[in-house]
């Protein structure tokens, strides 16, 4: 359940990023929606924590994976440029989060 939990954390966090690019436009339409996805979002990760997961490995995927999805997802709904550079960023990251997870004791 704590991953479930952890999952719709970091897509409502990442959702509320992507609304905030919206608001960011001028459109004050979309601040609700976006405060209301990061509380959400906060409230998903402590109940993640609530079920036992530890919160250096909680926030650790929640943030990486929440950099990595953002910036994907830029790519695709505003056209945002993805370089070379970056795409070694984002492999970093995963790696970086992936061995936090190894190296956790369970």
């Amino acid at each position: 359940m704590m991953w479930l939990l952890l999952a719709a954390a970091i897509l409502t966090e990442v959702s509320a990023t992507l609304l905030l690019r919206v608001a960011s436009t001028g459109k004050r339409r979309w601040y609700v929606p976006v405060g209301v996805g990061y509380v959400l979002a906060f409230t998903l990760l402590t109940l993640t924590l609530d079920q036992g997961m530890s919160l250096g490995v909680a926030y650790g995927i929640w943030a990486a994976a929440g950099v990595a999805l953002t910036a994907l997802a830029s790519r695709v709904f505003f056209k945002e440029a993805i370089t070379p550079v970056m795409m070694l960023g984002l492999v970093l990251i995963i790696g970086g989060v992936l061995l936090i997870e190894l190296g956790t004791v369970h």
